[in-house]
């Protein structure tokens, strides 16, 4: 499957993190969410009904940053790309990157983070 959608650059304020400072006050997050999946139909029609709706998926990722807390990025991506394929089934693979723009170092960073990738059949078994 060479088709994608994708959404990058989600920010938002989340609780996720190591630390009671992190978990307490919270961090400065972004996420980049890519989809593949089979944009023929939605190409030919011009029909949102026939593709993954975008907005549907940024209000998803915002709503589950904000309202969960992990002690780790793996697993908040993990449980972020869970959800979103349970949601909507076209979808054959989902990478997932997500930054802590404000990470609790000694020192200046720009960011630290992950990026995880993971096919239907890993997450829903058939």
């Amino acid at each position: 499957m060479n088709d994608r959608i994708f959404i990058e650059g989600i920010k938002f304020h989340g609780f996720h993190g190591l630390t009671r400072l992190e978990r307490k006050v919270g961090v400065r997050l972004a996420v980049d969410i890519y989809l593949e999946t089979c944009l023929i139909a939605s190409g030919a029609s011009d029909d949102v009904k026939d593709t993954v709706d975008y907005r549907k998926i940024h209000k998803r990722v915002l709503t589950l940053g904000r309202e969960t807390s992990h002690k780790l990025l793996e697993s908040f991506a993990t449980m972020v790309i869970e959800d979103l394929f349970r949601r909507f089934t076209g979808t054959d693979r989902i990478t997932m990157k997500v930054r802590k723009e404000t990470p609790v170092l000694d020192g200046i960073v720009d960011s630290v983070g992950v990026e995880i990738s993971r096919t239907r059949d890993e997450v829903i078994p058939k």
